[in-house]
C-alpha cells in the first residue's frame, strides 16, 4: 500500500478515534490499529508521525505572517479556556483544523494554558451528534466549535431517493445541540458551515463508492444555509472555499481535505472566530 491510500485510511477511518468510545478501546494500541487497517505497524506510526508534524508545520507557517499571529491573540479566549472542537472526521483526523488551532494556541498562548478538545467521530451526522453533546456538556466548556452537518447531505447508493439526514430534521437537530450547549452549560458556540466537495471525485473514488457514498454540493448548501441562519456565531466557509474547492485543498476523494485544506479551514475559522466579543 502507497503513502496515499494509507494517509486516506488514517483520514477517514481513525480507529484511535473510532474505537474509543467501546470498552477498553482507548486502551487499544497503535499496533492494534494497524492491524485492524491491514497494515503494517511501523508504516501505520510512521506515517501517523508524518501527518502529525505537517499539522505542527501548517501552524508555524501560519504564524509567520503577524497577520495571524494578531488574530491568534485577540481569541476571546481567557487564561486556562477550555475548547470543544465537535464534528466529523473533517474535524477528527490528524491534521484537521482543530488540530492546527491546538498547535498555533500552543505556539502562541502557551501562558495561558488553552485546551483543544477534539470531539469527532467520522460519519457522524447532526443526529448522532445529539447522543454525543452530552460528552461536550458534562465537559463545561468555554467555547464549543461545532463543524458538523457534511454526512447529513450524504446519500447511499447508486440511485438514492434521500439524503441520510432531512434538511427539515438537520433544523431540528442543530437547535436542540445550540438548546443543550446553552441551557447546559456557560459555553459560547460558534458554527462552521460545511465545506463544499468534488462531486466527480467523490463518485468515482473507490473507497467510497465501495460503500456507496456520494455527495451533492446541492445538498452541502442547504446544509450551510442551515448553519449560517443559526442565532448566533457563524463561519461560512462553504462560501470562502469556493464550490467545489479548489483542487489542492481537497484528497483524491474529492471530499477530505488536505493538509492544506485544513490549514486554509484553520485560518478561516481563525479569522471569524478573532471577530467576535
Amino acid at each position: 500500500m502507497s503513502n496515499e491510500p494509507m494517509r486516506w485510511l488514517l483520514k477517514v477511518i481513525q480507529p484511535a478515534r473510532t474505537l474509543a468510545s467501546l470498552p477498553g478501546g482507548a486502551g487499544l494500541s497503535p499496533e492494534t490499529h494497524a492491524a485492524l487497517l491491514g497494515v503494517p505497524s511501523e508504516r501505520y506510526i510512521a506515517e501517523l508521525g508524518r501527518m502529525r508534524a505537517e499539522a505542527r508545520q501548517a501552524a508555524t507557517e501560519l504564524l509567520a505572517d503577524p497577520a495571524v499571529a494578531s488574530m491568534v491573540d485577540r481569541l476571546p479566549l481567557r487564561k486556562g479556556a477550555t475548547v470543544v472542537a465537535f464534528g466529523d472526521s473533517l474535524t477528527s483526523e490528524p491534521q484537521s483544523w482543530a488540530v492546527i488551532l491546538s498547535e498555533l494556541l500552543g505556539a502562541r498562548r502557551a501562558a495561558d494554558g488553552i485546551s483543544v478538545a477534539i470531539s469527532g467521530v467520522g460519519g457522524d451526522t447532526t443526529t448522532h451528534a445529539l447522543v454525543r453533546v452530552g460528552e461536550v456538556v458534562g465537559q463545561q466548556p468555554d467555547w464549543v466549535l461545532f463543524l458538523i452537518g457534511t454526512n447529513d447531505a450524504r446519500t447511499q447508493g447508486p440511485h438514492p431517493t434521500k439524503t441520510l439526514v432531512h434538511h427539515e430534521e438537520t433544523v431540528r437537530n442543530i437547535a436542540e445541540l445550540r438548546q443543550r450547549i446553552a441551557h447546559e452549560t456557560r459555553a459560547r458556540a460558534v458554527w462552521i458551515t460545511p465545506p463544499a466537495v468534488n462531486e466527480e471525485r467523490v463518485a468515482g473514488h473507490p473507497g467510497l463508492a465501495r460503500f456507496g457514498v456520494r455527495v451533492r454540493n446541492e445538498d452541502l448548501a442547504r446544509v450551510a444555509a442551515i448553519v449560517r441562519d443559526v442565532d448566533g456565531a457563524a463561519i461560512d466557509v462553504f462560501s470562502a472555499l469556493g464550490t467545489p474547492p479548489p483542487a489542492d485543498l481537497l484528497m483524491p476523494d474529492g471530499l477530505h481535505l488536505t493538509v492544506a485544506g485544513q490549514k486554509r479551514l484553520a485560518l478561516e475559522v481563525l479569522e471569524g472566530w478573532s471577530r467576535l466579543r
